[in-house]
């Protein structure tokens, strides 16, 4: 930055035609970045730019340290040129300078209002010819009544401006009440109070003492909502984390009162009662080791965390499914005959396929590729009552899932946890309800699965009837495989 402001070394010193300074016509400009000079205000600047040092020396030399501070259009510029100046500035008179190894300190002093109206000269610097602005007298009554009621608005306005910017001292609140001219009032708190250069520059350029002071009003109005609101949110936020740091604070010797009585809390004895059931499920190495990832986790969130109950329903689900909990099957080929017999007359062919079915099942109990019977046939045949006679014959437990209307591919194989009240598929939770990892099947009405914009179900149940696949079949919500061959 070649030319700046430190704001915190802005004071309140004001000066006015009383001072004795001249302002000549011809006067050198010195550029100023980020920031505008008004009338009656002290600020100090670093120059670095070559041509404004060379500025400060030849006026230096010269006796007449009076210099035109003019804010610049765009920041960005290195090598302005009046275009890239605006033409209202104001006068400054240089009090002390103090050269540094890259830069030059001053201390300036802003006087009048002036307006560019011709360049005289562009190196090395700019100089121009200025006008000076009047500060037009307020003669009709009233008007001065109106800038009597402006100036005490105005001022009310940057005193609250000032309790409440964490930005600005709090001796600052005094200046209304120690000015009481209003244009220099005006100008003092147009440098103090933050807003963008366009609107000071705005403000330094409206001659009309009414007219600054309604904008002014207007800038401080804005300013103190926003810095209203602002408090209103830190006050929210200390409050919230007041409560948060309280209740943490609390819960800390709540355990600490705990172990001294040798009592535990009810979430460190629902942590122990989960662990134990990880223990007791008798999961497979995978399942395992994910219940064990997710109670570690569980166990260092607090509570009221939103995925607390997440957790916690996803290592209950873990946990009760029969992972190896299975029935021992009755393969006597003459019993289930009878059974098939008692229950069903006829249907030779069906009780056939069914015995031979068992019976390879017998002769190769090791392998796990068996296939699935497909009963088909018109409603009322016994379709249905046969898969209960052979869960009857073997000794086996007996679910029937009606698929009849089911659009959604969830339904099959559940939804993924990220989702608010997610829950495995139906094949997963007919397990949980029967207890045990190897009942009868019956999945009825498979013809009348329907298809729309939430996926396919029919697609989703090869993964379960297809033999190269179901010994792995993977469920949405518990993201493991269980073996249904």
């Amino acid at each position: 930055m070649d030319v700046s402001e430190d704001q915190e070394q802005v004071t309140t010193q004001t000066v006015g035609e009383e001072s004795g300074i001249t302002i000549p016509e011809e006067i050198s400009v010195l550029p100023l970045r980020d920031t505008v000079l008004f009338p009656v205000v002290v600020v100090p600047l670093a120059v670095s730019r070559e041509s404004s040092i060379k500025l400060i020396d030849d006026a230096a030399v010269s006796g007449s340290r009076v210099i035109g501070a003019v804010a610049m259009r765009s920041p960005e510029v290195e090598k302005p040129t009046l275009d890239d100046i605006y033409r209202v500035g104001t006068a400054a008179v240089i009090h002390t300078m103090l050269k540094l190894p890259e830069a030059v300190r001053l201390i300036v002093q802003g006087l009048r209002r002036i307006e560019i109206t011709e360049c005289i000269q562009t190196e090395p610097y700019l100089r121009v010819r200025v006008r000076v602005l009047p500060e037009e007298p307020v003669t009709d009554p009233g008007a001065q009544m109106e800038v009597e009621a402006l100036r005490r608005s105005v001022g009310a306005l940057f005193q609250k401006v000032v309790h409440l910017s964490p930005n600005l001292p709090d001796e600052l609140e005094a200046i209304p009440q120690n000015v009481q001219e209003a244009h220099v009032l005006a100008d003092l708190i147009a440098a103090h109070v933050h807003m963008p250069i366009s609107e000071k520059q705005a403000l330094l350029e409206t001659i009309d003492l009414r007219e600054r002071l309604r904008r002014l009003a207007s800038l401080l109005n804005r300013d103190l909502e926003i810095l209203e609101l602002q408090s209103k949110i830190q006050s929210q936020v200390h409050t919230e984390l007041g409560k948060m740091q309280r209740e943490y604070f609390l819960r800390e010797q709540l355990k600490q009162i705990q172990k001294e009585l040798g009592e535990t809390d009810e979430r460190t004895a629902e942590i122990e009662e989960l662990r134990q059931k990880i223990e007791q499920a008798g999961l497979p190495e995978e399942a395992r080791k994910e219940a064990e990832r997710e109670l570690d986790r569980l166990s260092k969130m607090p509570p009221q965390a939103a995925e607390y109950t997440v957790s916690r329903t996803y290592i209950d689900w873990l946990t009760a499914l029969p992972w190896n909990v299975s029935t021992e099957d009755n393969l006597d080929i003459k019993e289930v005959r009878a059974v098939l017999d008692a229950d069903h007359y006829g249907l030779d062919k069906v009780k056939e396929r069914i015995l031979e079915y068992l019976a390879v099942r017998r002769f190769h109990p090791q392998s796990t590729r068996h296939p699935i019977l497909c009963f088909a046939g018109p409603p009322g045949v016994g379709k249905t009552s046969l898969g209960k006679s052979i869960a009857r014959a073997l000794g086996r437990k007996f679910f029937r899932m009606s698929l009849g209307g089911i659009r959604d591919e969830a339904e099959i194989r559940g939804h993924r946890r990220t989702y608010i009240g997610a829950m495995p598929g139906r094949i997963i939770q007919a397990l949980r309800r029967v207890g045990v990892a190897d009942p009868v099947f019956m999945l009825d009405e498979v013809d009348k699965l329907g298809i729309d914009f939430r996926g396919d179900p029919s697609a989703a149940l090869l993964e379960a009837l297809d033999p190269e696949q179901n010994h792995a079949f993977s469920d949405h919500y518990l993201e493991l495989a269980l073996d249904l061959s």
